[in-house]
């Protein structure tokens, strides 16, 4: 594509997987090319063009026939199956304005779900669930929810253990002092470049592979504790240690036993930096329930040899060791416990707060993590107050659904779920991120009224009743920005919207003008000035950080905003370890929180006070595995983020057969009679899915990985049970909560069985529209 073709014109914009130009001629979207200071682009921008104008673009306003014809509740069986009616705007505001107002008056705000997790756009104005909880809250309120799909464990419990509510998302110790300091880096989880593609807000920089690249060539040398070889970048030569799913605190507790039995662990550090040691040694030494955490224990457990456990705990307390741990294992049965033992090891080795040690969470997991950057405020739409301080845990949707009025533990709290009358949702789609679908099909027909704003045609989309056409960010002007990120991007509209769509601010000033708050919603400003409003915003608050970002129209004409580096790396909990008198962390003891008082007094035989290993139900150690004797991994995909834009050409090469393919060890697809390539039913007692099976000796054998993201493809719409035909895991993952702590998603507690498909497999129409009607 020529460079000097006047006919193209080029626009600055970013995404969650990095900045970009786009290239557009005769008003169309011909092409994107990376952002000229991303020296490792993401090739995931690349199906951008292809999702702009798919198949799957919703075009207008539609509503599901049996809704238009007999109103809130019809035929809620039908979700998923029913063909939908195109209205023309005002009808479909009328109506949806019309049924808010009626679910508020008859059953409260509370009844109302406007928790609408998601990625949705980087873009900070227009971002879908910031506007529609904006909207809502101006409305009265809703039922939201707390913490994240990704992190639910993490963010619960963390703050006990450090005081800080918010390091669920940071900032951990910066590479740079990693880079300078760290002798080992151990990664619980692995430590590789897939997930740092992306990064909420987007980036003008894929800076984790350049800072890894750093430590390469240092002297930092990495340990990947992980079933999956890929988990880790393969330049970092790291020696991969692959235990059982589910058994890594058990794994550090034989580690932890041998620093105490070769008098290796920091007494004195343990004593001035911690509190509840002395609660956890007992447990630790066998003396609280009669078994010593010996590596020999370690080993019967996670299936790795007590001398390598013994070897690793010696080489983690010869020099400076970094102990990361990925969100990958607290989002499994005791997550909790991932965490909190992390915390713990690192407690031992005497290493938290000195440069390049100690321990961080979240390592590999997005882009940000680790990254040297100055934070401040950058530019972010607000939300508002929720009236009603309703809501749930975020993964617990479907039990919300079931179970009105229903009791449940949650964080120290005794909570009952409220009585949902109508589901909003905007920017996201739970039927990508949601566990053991054919249980969140049966709760989704629980509600009176499914509303959607959706710019494709997802399973989500397919299982509403009222759907509204959204633009993507190409088709709007908006900001990208994150707090560790050194970039603000402009994302200036590219090309008109397709069809009829509108963005979510129009839609929901829409909705505030026939409800009576338009004034209040828009606080009378249109897209461009509450950009320039924000933007501002921003720049006041960098310069109490004496950071000086120019004037908006600079920014805009230049399309970006570089901030640089910091003159120092950043060491987490620095100021506590330099003088923990003067500096304490924000917990009861002012120290770090090995054994937890509040946690104990709540007396959850699931998360007692200090960390445990607990047994998980499904895990390849228990009974459960006699039926279903392969451990399924369902890890984020290197070709998309979730869901987002699968009907992609880079996220469709990467398919088999046109489905999700699902990584085997050869042993095990050899003893089910499975040759590379093969259509396979991937099942347990929750579903069943079709994949194709791919074989690979970077996996441990007992393990498989069907990475999440493919839409929901059923053979049978609607039909509770229908086999899924394009390979989406969450068809069998668990639905239960880390804990009563947490709650949390246990994605990665799965078991399956998987057989050869000797059948005719069914062809795959995720990416077909729905049936449409011209009338109800």
């Amino acid at each position: 594509m020529s460079d000097t073709d006047p006919s193209i014109i080029r626009r600055r914009h970013s995404s969650h997987w990095g900045a970009f130009n786009t290239l557009v001629k005769d008003g169309k979207l011909i092409g994107v090319e990376p952002f000229e200071k991303d020296a490792h682009p993401s090739r995931i921008i690349e199906s951008i063009p292809d999702s702009l104008y798919s198949e799957t673009r919703i075009k207008q306003p539609m509503i599901r026939a049996s809704w238009l014809k007999d109103g809130p509740g019809a035929r809620t069986d039908r979700r998923g199956a029913e063909p939908f009616v195109p209205v023309p705007w005002d009808e479909a505001l009328d109506l949806l304005a019309a049924e808010l107002k009626r679910v508020k008056e008859e059953h409260g705000n509370e009844s109302i779900f406007g928790g609408s997790y998601g990625w949705s756009s980087a873009g900070r104005f227009h971002h879908a669930k910031t506007q529609l909880q904006r909207f809502l809250g101006m409305f009265g309120g809703y039922t939201g929810q707390v913490h994240s799909y990704s992190n639910a464990a993490g963010h619960a419990i963390l703050p006990y253990i450090f005081g800080d509510p918010g390091l669920g998302r940071g900032p951990f110790t910066s590479w740079d002092s990693i880079a300078d300091h760290c002798d080992l880096f151990v990664s619980f989880g692995g430590l590789g470049l897939k997930n740092t593609q992306v990064e909420p807000g987007g980036m003008g920089e894929h800076g984790t592979h350049k800072w890894l690249n750093k430590l390469k060539n240092g002297r930092t040398k990495f340990v990947s504790i992980t079933p999956l070889r890929d988990d880790t970048a393969d330049f970092l030569d790291a020696d991969w240690l692959a235990p059982r799913p589910g058994s890594d605190v058990a794994l550090m507790l034989g580690i932890a036993h041998t620093l105490v039995e070769e008098g290796l662990h920091d007494h004195a550090a343990l004593d001035r930096f911690c509190t509840g040691y002395d609660k956890f040694e007992p447990y630790l030494l066998g003396v609280t329930d009669g078994q010593p955490k010996t590596a020999d224990w370690a080993a019967a457990i996670c299936e790795i040899d007590a001398d390598t456990i013994r070897s690793l705990a010696r080489r983690m307390a010869a020099g400076r060791t970094m102990i990361g741990t990925a969100y990958a294992l607290q989002r499994a049965e005791h997550g909790e416990q991932t965490y909190w033992m992390t915390t713990t090891l690192a407690a031992m080795l005497g290493q938290i707060g000195l440069p390049g040690g100690g321990c961080g969470f979240g390592y590999g997991s997005m882009n940000g993590y680790g990254n040297p950057v100055d934070r401040f405020a950058v530019p972010a739409m607000p939300s508002g107050e929720n009236p009603t301080r309703s809501y749930i845990p975020v993964a617990r949707i479907a039990d919300l659904l079931l179970n009105p009025g229903g009791a449940y533990q949650f964080n120290g709290m005794d909570r009952t779920y409220p009585d949902t009358r109508l589901v909003y949702w905007c920017g996201g789609n739970p039927f990508h991120h949601h566990q053991d679908l054919n249980k969140l099909i049966k709760a989704w027909q629980k509600p009176e009224t499914i509303v959607l704003n959706e710019i494709w045609w997802t399973a989500t989309a397919r299982h509403a009743d009222i759907v509204l056409p959204a633009t993507t960010t190409l088709e709007r002007n908006d900001i990208g920005a994150s707090s560790r990120d050194r970039f603000i991007m402009a994302m200036q509209k590219a090309v008109e919207p397709v069809g009829d769509a509108r963005n979510d601010f129009d839609i929901f000033t829409g909705l505030a003008k026939r409800l009576g708050f338009e004034e209040r919603f828009t606080e009378g400003r249109n897209e461009d000035e509450w950009l320039r409003h924000l933007y501002n915003v921003s720049r006041q608050q960098a310069a109490k950080k004496r950071i000086e970002l120019p004037g908006f129209e600079d920014f805009w004409e230049a399309g970006y905003v570089e901030t640089p580096e910091p003159t120092g790396a950043y060491i987490a909990f620095e100021a506590f370890r330099n003088d923990p008198e003067n500096s304490p962390l924000r917990t009861p003891s002012g120290k770090v929180e090995i054994y937890s008082e509040t946690i104990a007094g709540y007396g959850y035989d699931d998360c007692p006070g200090h960390p445990v290993w607990l047994e998980p139900k499904e895990w390849l150690g228990g009974d459960r595995a006699a039926a279903y004797p392969l451990h399924m991994v369902s890890n984020q995909p290197v070709t998309k983020l979730h869901g987002q834009m699968d009907d992609g050409r880079v996220s469709v090469e990467s398919k088999v057969k046109g489905r999700e393919p699902v990584v085997m060890h050869p042993d095990d697809a050899t003893a089910r009679g499975i040759k590379d390539g093969d259509i396979v039913r991937v099942f347990n007692d929750r579903g069943a899915i079709l994949s194709a099976a791919v074989l690979s000796k970077d996996t441990r054998p007992g393990v498989i990985r069907i990475s999440t993201g493919a839409w929901y493809d059923p053979a049978e719409p609607g039909r509770i049970g229908s086999l899924e035909k394009h390979g989406n895991p969450n068809v069998l993952t668990p639905d239960r909560g880390t804990s009563k702590l947490a709650q949390g998603p246990i994605a990665h507690s799965a078991l399956v069985q998987i057989e050869l498909y000797n059948e005719d497999a069914p062809q795959v129409t995720a990416f077909d529209p729905p049936e449409m009607a011209q009338s109800a």
